[in-house]
């Protein structure tokens, strides 16, 4: 089975209009899609653009391998690199590149990994504790599971979570762990309904999602990853180039929000008339804050409702 059929890209001409003017000024234009996936975003920029070359990241070494068949008839213009998008400096340095016309992210877990029970991500499916992005790392769910005290396991929750029940989520994960019956991600979810008042539970959705939230992006480092990839991004930009950020919770739009937003402050003491010499702001915002998907693609695809799209640009060296 094809599993592009089953990813819908959230935000798809919105994120190519974004990056359009950009891309049609330079010939010879580069762009990063520092999370490639199954490749819709790649896919449809590289058919649009003829005079640009693509260079696709992911972490996910399966995602590389469809994306990869799924851009066949664009081969001679992608570079598909297995990394984590935080190495984007090292990245370009490596295929001598020094700067590029403009950086997609989509960030947080992908339709394919969510959809492949085995990997772990889901709460509604039984499979093993596990919620690596990339495969070939060494921690896993099931070693925060069963290694981390109380402490860190409550703190990891409300943290990456905003788990209100997290110390007694974590009380009972070390309970569970201790009597053997904390083995699968089913476990795992009954777990935590047993952790949570009933009234608690009857709103907000399935009360397992904050807990797998916060174990998945310890797993894979994401907010790390991120408030490094941010600057590296930035810096990588040639006057002119965009960065276009598509997140799915608050955690990860409030780092991009906060790093967009110290790039476009100047450095001009307050209360002059002018900017000094070299003070001005290198960055402009693109949208007045952010944007969500339509209503059209809510119904279509309910995994944008929660997207924030952000948007930059690069006004001078």
């Amino acid at each position: 089975m094809n599993a592009e059929l089953n990813h819908i890209p959230v935000a798809l001409e919105r994120c190519i209009q974004l990056l359009t003017p950009v891309i049609e000024e330079n010939p010879n234009a580069v762009v990063i899609d520092c999370t490639l996936g199954a490749g819709g975003h790649a896919k449809l920029l590289l058919e649009r653009f003829s005079n640009l070359h693509l260079i696709g990241i992911d972490r996910d070494q399966s995602a590389l391998d469809l994306a990869a068949a799924n851009l066949l008839s664009y081969a001679d213009r992608i570079t598909l690199l297995h990394s984590t998008y935080d190495q984007i400096e090292e990245i370009l340095a490596n295929l001598n590149i020094a700067k590029v016309d403009g950086i997609l992210f989509d960030l947080g877990v992908s339709s394919m990994q969510l959809d492949n029970a085995a990997r772990g991500f889901a709460y509604s499916q039984e499979a093993s504790l596990d919620m690596r992005m990339d495969q070939s790392a060494s921690l896993t769910a099931a070693i925060i599971l069963n290694t981390y005290s109380h402490g860190q396991l409550a703190k990891l929750l409300q943290r990456f979570g905003e788990e209100k029940f997290a110390s007694k989520i974590a009380e009972n994960i070390i309970k569970a762990r201790t009597s053997g019956d904390l083995n699968t991600t089913k476990d795992l979810a009954e777990i935590v309904k047993n952790s949570i008042p009933a009234p608690a539970r009857r709103t907000g959705g399935n009360p397992a999602k904050r807990t797998f939230q916060a174990l998945r992006i310890e797993v894979n480092q994401e907010l790390s990853i991120l408030e490094s990839a941010i600057p590296a991004a930035l810096n990588a930009l040639k006057v002119g180039g965009r960065i276009v950020v598509m997140s799915y919770q608050s955690l990860e739009d409030r780092i991009i929000k906060k790093l967009f937003a110290e790039a476009t402050q100047g450095t001009t003491p307050l209360g002059l008339p002018m900017d000094l010499p070299n003070s001005a702001a290198k960055f402009k915002l693109l949208l007045n804050g952010s944007e969500g998907a339509d209503l059209a693609e809510q119904d279509l695809n309910p995994r944008s409702q929660s997207m924030r799209l952000r948007a930059i640009e690069r006004v001078a060296a």
